[in-house]
């Protein structure tokens, strides 16, 4: 079986194409960046026609390329959190709000749950402006009453691609409305976001697949008989692609943001765990749960310094940071965006700490870094509070394979834990192939991770026993 794969991230929009056993095949990649717009206010949006346009334009290279040949399968990776009001034409009244939008506030003399902590078991979130029950009251507001429906960035961009495209349970979780264990829109979330369900996407159902529309067939003949799956969220998948799928294992991913999480198996017709009240947890599918911690910051750290601080590069930047954390003096904050939820810090609560007429550049982006560490720590710490047997650890992500001091820092503050590192730079969309095909259980056994001193390898996700 040949497998296409999509990942709707926030900086870019990538399409691959794997074997039958998730495994990349070479050459088969299509990327293109997208423009997140940013601003002191808070404000992180996405326009929604320009991401689609990226989208089309990575099939087109996958076809041009003859990469699509065979495909039966289509699976997808999506930024969780993400949302868009549509007027009655179905066209978008404004950007897309991502995850790391912190404007959006209560409405005035609205009132949250009735009772906060069976509401946050129930739906795995909060009242929060991360939420579609705070950020739909505030983008009806400022949209008026054109708005017909709210969908996620996800949703829009398969909607223009096949002839329907609800919305997954994993995908619905990441919205704050959903009962995990019912799998509907949860009645409470629905009063508080001021929408009824008809306002609000279909769910899919379990095993649900799609087809493209027949214009889109014949731009793409070799996908007209493909079978689309549910869209699995970002960091859902990237646990399944980590391997990290059971409670043995947390995923540490860092990409443009960061986050630690940790996969079970719950499927939806069973009582769910109790829910520590400073983590959330959202659906991977209708079998297994995820519950974790994430940051608005991770990759973005060096990304700002790279771009405002005189940093060596390469082999030259890693030894620098080397000798810094000799006798790291500069503590930091890394809030530069804010909290995701529970907290509440807005963007630019980021500080610095020990500075001094010595502290280098070098010393800014050791302290940034290894402020995340810590935080991933304290959360790790919460999440293993139910667990009664050592948890190890996966690194992951973009972040982590360009720097093998930041995965010798993460070591060290996730110490005595055993910590090791993800070589494939895909795990999103090697997971969300994984799920796709009902082989979540199996990511166990996943390839690819060795020692967090190693450098890049080849790509060898699939069915071997990590070594």
């Amino acid at each position: 079986m040949t497998i296409l794969a999509l990942d709707l991230g926030t900086s870019s929009v990538r399409g691959l194409v794997l074997d039958a056993d998730a495994v990349p095949r070479p050459g088969a990649l299509a990327r293109r960046r997208v423009r997140l717009t940013t601003g002191e206010d808070g404000t992180g949006t996405l326009d929604g026609a320009g991401y689609l346009a990226r989208l089309l334009e990575c099939l087109d290279e996958l076809a041009e390329g003859g990469h699509l040949r065979d495909v039966e399968l289509v699976a997808a990776s999506a930024q969780w959190h993400s949302v868009l009001p549509l007027g009655a034409d179905g066209e978008p009244l404004g950007p897309v709000l991502t995850w790391l939008d912190t404007r959006p506030e209560p409405v005035a003399g609205s009132a949250g749950p009735t009772d906060p902590a069976a509401f946050h078991q129930r739906t795995g979130g909060w009242w929060h402006r991360c939420y579609w029950t705070v950020r739909l009251p505030w983008l009806r507001q400022r949209a008026g009453s054109r708005v017909t429906r709210f969908v996620g960035l996800v949703e829009y961009v398969l909607d223009a691609l096949l002839t329907e495209a609800p919305m997954s349970v994993s995908m619905a979780s990441g919205t704050g409305m959903l009962d995990l264990g019912l799998l509907a829109w949860d009645a409470e979330a629905c009063a508080l976001a001021g929408v009824r369900p008809a306002e609000l996407p279909a769910l899919a159902p379990q095993r649900w697949r799609g087809r493209l529309r027949p214009e889109c067939a014949r731009r793409w003949p070799d996908l007209a008989e493909a079978r689309w799956t549910a869209p699995v969220g970002d960091g859902a998948a990237s646990n399944v692609g980590s391997g990290c799928v059971d409670e043995s294992r947390a995923a540490v991913t860092v990409g443009t943001s960061a986050a630690v999480r940790v996969v079970r198996a719950v499927p939806a017709d069973t009582a769910l765990p109790p829910l520590p009240n400073r983590l959330w947890r959202y659906r991977v599918d209708h079998e297994h749960v995820v519950t974790g911690a994430a940051y608005s910051s991770g990759g973005n750290l060096y990304a700002w310094a790279n771009r405002e601080l005189r940093l060596p590069e390469g082999a030259e930047l890693e030894a620098a940071l080397a000798r810094s954390t000799r006798d790291l003096r500069v503590r930091a904050n890394p809030r530069f965006g804010g909290d995701r939820p529970p907290g509440l810090a807005a963007a630019g609560s980021g500080e610095l700490h020990g500075l001094s007429f010595g502290t280098t550049a070098v010393d800014v982006l050791a302290g940034l870094m290894t402020g995340l560490c810590r935080l991933v720590a304290d959360d790790l710490a919460v999440l293993e509070s139910d667990v009664d047997h050592p948890v190890e650890v996966v690194l992951g992500g973009g972040a982590m394979a360009a720097s093998a001091w930041w995965r010798g820092a993460f070591a060290d503050a996730l110490a005595p834990r055993t910590v090791r590192f993800q070589h494939n730079p895909e795990v999103g969309a090697t997971g969300a192939a994984l799920v796709a095909l009902g082989r979540v259980a199996e990511a166990a056994r996943v390839g690819g991770i060795g020692r967090t001193d190693e450098g890049a390898a080849p790509n060898t996700v699939g069915g071997a026993r990590p070594h």
